[in-house]
């Protein structure tokens, strides 16, 4: 009997996550590993409450739809014509997933040389840059993120979005490959900031992961 209800729970629970395509990435570092810049306590409940919640509403809304088998990507250029639920969620996925990377206890990492000599042609300097992209969020009225992105000519930009838009979507103005984003909801700083939000966005330079970014920049531009 007791061998029965196990195997009646195995298949309840694999029905109900059958459906599931996405999941969450491990982090690479510790829930405290960029204590100074973002704290242990935030970065766990973002992680696991925040991020995870999104992950799972996701699979949820797609259970049955032709989204079911497509890839992030694919949702996201399209997402004007799908439910605000696929909308957020989808959103709210990517966003988190590339966030994290972007996220290192690693000191003074660099942008490469390539990634350095876009940034200066493009705004001057490395410090007209981040003040370009520390002010996005800053101005971001309410929820939303602040991006660095390349344009379909292979050009930089920074922009903002509201909620969990990203320059993916077919619903936004400035349309890119991100390779930088960060978040200015208050769930990602306020334990630590409250409602400081430009002192987050300050410290959180100190744990920048520039060889990512750098990656993704690489990789963005030698598609276009």
């Amino acid at each position: 009997m007791k061998i029965m209800k196990i195997a009646a729970l195995s298949a309840v629970l694999a029905a109900q996550f059958a459906f599931a395509q996405f999941k969450q990435t491990p982090l690479s570092y510790a829930y405290n590993a960029l204590e100074g810049s973002i704290d242990a306590q935030t970065m766990e409940i973002h992680y696991t409450k925040h991020a995870a919640g999104y992950v799972s509403n996701l699979n949820k809304a797609i259970a049955g739809t032709p989204q079911e088998k497509e890839t992030l990507f694919q949702i996201l250029s399209k997402v004007s014509t799908l439910s605000p639920t696929i909308r957020n969620n989808a959103g709210g996925h990517y966003n988190h997933e590339l966030f994290w990377t972007m996220l290192t206890p690693e000191k003074n990492t660099q942008p490469s040389a390539k990634l350095s000599k876009a940034i200066t042609g493009t705004f001057g300097s490395m410090d007209a840059f981040k003040e370009k992209m520390s002010k996005a969020g800053a101005d971001r009225f309410g929820s939303g993120w602040a991006w660095l992105s390349v344009d379909k000519n292979g050009k930089l930009f920074v922009s903002s979005t509201p909620n969990q838009d990203n320059p993916l979507m077919d619903v936004v103005e400035e349309k890119g490959t991100p390779i930088l984003g960060i978040d200015v909801w208050e769930h990602a700083y306020y334990l630590k900031y409250q409602n400081k939000r430009a002192d987050y966005l300050t410290a959180i330079w100190n744990v920048l992961n520039w060889k990512e970014v750098s990656k993704r920049y690489e990789n963005a531009v030698s598609k276009k």
